[in-house]
């Protein structure tokens, strides 16, 4: 017998997800838009989103946590690259001082959403914690629901696997009983997850491959920073914070601008790093040199140089290879090498995932978002009263989350000014041309590609990659450029 929903629950906002983008947003809005109210709806047990999922052992940032923490609530710790434990404590403490785990309704999965324009509203028809069903309405939707499948990543299928008799596991679904102690370990993998895993299961395993098919960019840098922790001494916790994290951005934003002009000349201060780490004798130009430029594919930061330590300490290696099969052992190589293995990590990536697969109609439709164009990094044409956080490849997520907060606070007080409903980005201008949503060569992207967003070929379609621009574009830039704001207010309920 199917279950009939309960009575819709109507809020002026929805956020879609509790990790650090929906605690962002929940709280611009209580600042910004204090006479509006608005819920969160979180699809797991606890809040905290990509720290609360992933549990593998040392999870980690890979961004400094003065960028990558919220804006409004400085990071005390002297750790700059912090554990996953302690991000996750910090996103609940946030969420605690400024009452907002009170508006969290947790186990609440959204399955489809439904504009109308009549309404000039949003239903959102979800399961609830008993697997029932419940509606919620809004008239601005924001989804702060990351963008890869919590469900599964992504496992390559590797001929023979089945036969494997030791532990396959994946680092999204990391098991709680895993004994790696004394144990052979292989990582399939050269991203941030597996260059995180390996000199922390080196620090007990017998000894732990990195077995890659190509080479990723490894840059090390101090777990502690130090001109941070000097100014947290010298000066207020808020304005320290704030100068190290436009130090930061200023720094992040220089690299990548140098790594775009002059890529070989970057190329070869990495290389000149890691043969810095790992002597003159190893082999940095098979297992170290990427076949693409800097900043082609995101860079893989190690703290304190603890992969290159796990190395020459002969705790872990490198292999650069690729596998013909599984055995019952570990991996036959097509080079003809051999792999023994009583533990496989497949740390082989994400799968991207657009909006945690809702549904989205409009006024009766079903609308394929990947058919639209980006809007200035956080909307879609066409599609009104709809926001998502989208967080930057070369820099923090955090930093164009908190931007995009501060946008959709400044539509909704518009919208309320005017006394009009809807906004809806549209592309009026023939000249804009659809690109790929990013530019970006790494698997997890290429593969999702098609099932993206488009950009426009220029502004206000474009996705920047540059927080300087989205400043101008976000906080200071006109809420008319290729907006249409409709829908008069004809009556509006009392509170």
């Amino acid at each position: 017998m199917v279950q009939e929903a309960r009575v819709a629950e109507h809020f002026d906002v929805v956020v879609v997800g509790a990790g650090i983008s929906g605690v962002g947003m929940a709280y611009h809005l209580q600042k910004r838009c204090p006479d509006r109210s608005y819920v969160i709806l979180e699809g797991r047990e606890r809040m905290g989103g990509t720290w609360d999922l992933f549990r593998y052992p040392g999870i980690r940032s890979d961004s400094d946590m003065h960028t990558l923490g919220f804006s409004f609530q400085p990071w005390r710790d002297a750790k700059a690259i912090a554990d996953g434990p302690s991000i996750r404590t910090y996103v609940e403490e946030t969420a605690r001082e400024h009452g907002i785990d009170r508006r969290i309704r947790f186990r609440t999965h959204v399955k489809r959403a439904s504009w109308s324009s009549e309404d000039a509203r949003w239903t959102m028809e979800a399961t609830g914690p008993d697997g029932e069903a419940v509606t919620y309405t809004c008239n601005f939707l924001c989804m702060c629901s990351g963008y890869y499948n919590y469900a599964r990543g992504y496992l390559p299928e590797f001929p023979g696997a089945d036969r494997f008799q030791g532990r396959l596991v994946h680092p999204q679904h990391w098991p709680e009983d895993l004994d790696y102690a004394g144990k052979r370990v292989v990582v399939i993998g050269s991203g941030a997850t597996a260059v995180t895993l390996v000199p922390e299961l080196a620090k007990k395993a017998e000894h732990v491959v990195m077995l890659q098919r190509s080479p990723t960019y490894v840059v090390s840098r101090p777990a502690e920073d130090a001109i941070a922790n000097f100014l947290r001494r010298v000066l207020p916790h808020r304005a320290a914070y704030g100068l190290t994290r436009w130090k930061n951005v200023l720094f992040g934003m220089y690299f990548f601008r140098l790594a775009r002009r002059k890529p070989e000349k970057v190329k070869a201060r990495i290389l000149q790093w890691v043969r810095d780490h790992l002597g003159p004798d190893y082999d940095v130009g098979t297992h170290f040199t990427p076949r693409y430029n800097p900043w082609d594919q995101r860079l893989c930061l190690v703290p304190d140089a603890d992969l290159f330590d796990a190395i020459k300490g002969g705790r872990a290696s490198v292999v650069t290879d690729t596998i013909r099969m599984f055995d019952e052992g570990g991996i036959a190589l097509n080079s003809g090498a051999r792999l023994d293995a009583d533990i496989v990590v497949t740390a082989t990536g994400l799968e991207l995932q657009l909006l945690s697969g809702v549904e989205f109609w409009i006024d009766g439709e079903l609308r394929d978002l990947s058919k639209t164009l980006n809007y200035k990094g956080c909307m879609f044409s066409d599609v009104p009263n709809l926001a998502y956080v989208f967080g930057y490849t070369n820099a923090s997520w955090t930093l164009k989350a908190d931007l995009t907060a501060l946008y959709v606070c400044r539509l909704l007080n518009t919208m309320r000014k005017r006394g009009l409903r809807q906004a809806t980005p549209v592309n009026d201008d023939p000249s804009v041309t659809a690109e790929p949503f990013l530019d970006f060569t790494s698997g997890y992207v290429q593969r999702a590609i098609e099932h993206l967003p488009k950009q426009g070929s220029k502004k206000p379609w474009r996705v920047n990659q540059n927080y300087a621009l989205d400043v101008m574009a976000l906080r200071f830039g006109s809420v008319d450029d290729a907006m249409r704001f409709s829908n008069p207010e004809t009556v509006r309920a009392a509170a």
